[in-house]
């Protein structure tokens, strides 16, 4: 068993004087933090922390939130989900059992999902108006508060990745299109054709989309109005974890709307709409991107949990499920505090969720569950 140390070494030139003090009668030397009373019993040597005591840590994850059943979702694609769930939730959890960062561990869990086709984020991203994709991406460091966003993407296969090079290797916090992939060049990350990014499923949205709009005599939605996604999702995926170090992250990725124009951009790398961490709190969230750009949705919580103190499942469900719904705004968010607790409100029928703590056992889940 480890041993306290003395106050002072024996080599200490206090030695003598230690020595002197302790001959003086009724005068009682104590190791620093000590306290004592007459009468008092010996103190005890202090043994390892209790296990409640011991830094928590771990990983949420999240893959987008909107209209989900269990009549609507095959069980061979719920199966596909949660498979895909809880390979981002072990990538991600594996960095943080080696003493790893947590920045290095929102990196990671999102990659997984950003090569996946079924998520709105890099491979499985979704059309615009004109048949592109544009992806957008953002990442926060929680100890800091250094932050790297990317926007309008069309060959960068991971966005995610070069969030983090605008974050450490540049002056900025945001980059678009032309010039992020410009500098992705210059940094040596995997850029891909277009071609890459081509899923079936998401074309047939599109067309799907247009149809509609044809029909509806092609004109863009009124302003102020945000429209629905033609399949009833916000397909957007993100992550926040906490180190054994005791740091917070945030990531978020995201192909952005089915049928989007005019270069538009949602709250997924806006720091403090969609991505936001601190030493508190550490937010990611998926939804009505307008809506939690203008109520600042991560930022909001993190702060209500830093100034208010409230714990941060109440700060969490205060926006999501009141500030939120109040506004018209649909979505979820997940979060994770400094001790580790977690949060993972939506307001909608479904969201794509998963969280590992310290015992590496995940847990996923698609409804209310």
């Amino acid at each position: 068993m480890h041993r306290r140390s003395p106050l002072f070494p024996l080599s200490s030139p206090w030695r003598g004087t230690l020595a002197a003090a302790t001959a003086l009668p009724g005068l009682l030397l104590l190791p620093l933090g000590c306290a004592s009373s007459p009468g008092a019993a010996p103190r005890e040597e202090a043994g390892p922390p209790p296990l409640q005591a011991r830094r928590k840590w771990g990983l949420v994850i999240h893959g987008g939130a909107g209209v989900m059943s269990r009549d609507t979702l095959t069980p061979e694609r719920e199966a596909e989900v949660r498979a895909r769930l809880t390979e981002s939730l072990q990538a991600g959890h594996a960095i943080l059992a080696k003493g790893g960062t947590s920045l290095d561990a929102v990196g990671a869990a999102i990659r997984v999902l950003e090569d996946s086709p079924l998520f709105n984020a890099g491979k499985g991203a979704v059309f615009t108006h004109d048949g592109r994709n544009e992806l957008d991406a953002s990442l926060m460091d929680g100890r800091t508060l250094a932050a790297g966003a990317v926007a309008g993407l069309r060959h960068v296969k991971n966005p995610i990745d070069l969030a983090r090079r605008v974050m450490e290797r540049s002056p900025h916090v945001m980059m678009v299109g032309e010039g992020a992939e410009a500098f992705a060049r210059e940094q040596g990350l995997e850029l891909v054709s277009p071609e890459y990014f081509r899923t079936e499923e998401r074309w047939e949205q599109l067309q799907r989309a247009l149809e509609k709009e044809k029909a509806a005599g092609g004109k863009a939605p009124a302003t102020g109005v945000s429209p629905r996604p033609e399949d009833g999702k916000f397909g957007t995926v993100g992550a926040v974890a906490l180190d054994q170090a005791g740091n917070l992250a945030a990531g978020t990725s995201t192909g952005g709307m089915t049928n989007k124009r005019y270069g538009r951009v949602g709250d997924s790398p806006i720091i403090g709409a969609g991505t936001y961490a601190n030493a508190h709190c550490a937010v990611s969230g998926t939804g009505h991107g307008e809506f939690f750009i203008r109520h600042t949705v991560a930022r909001d919580i993190c702060a209500r949990v830093e100034y208010l103190r409230v714990p941060l499942q109440e700060a969490a469900d205060t926006v999501v499920r009141d500030v939120l719904v109040k506004a018209g705004g649909e979505g979820g968010v997940i979060a994770l505090d400094a001790q580790g607790a977690v949060a993972m409100p939506f307001n909608s029928p479904g969201m794509y969720r998963g969280y590992m703590r310290e015992d590496g056992q995940p847990f996923v889940a698609i409804f209310q569950e």
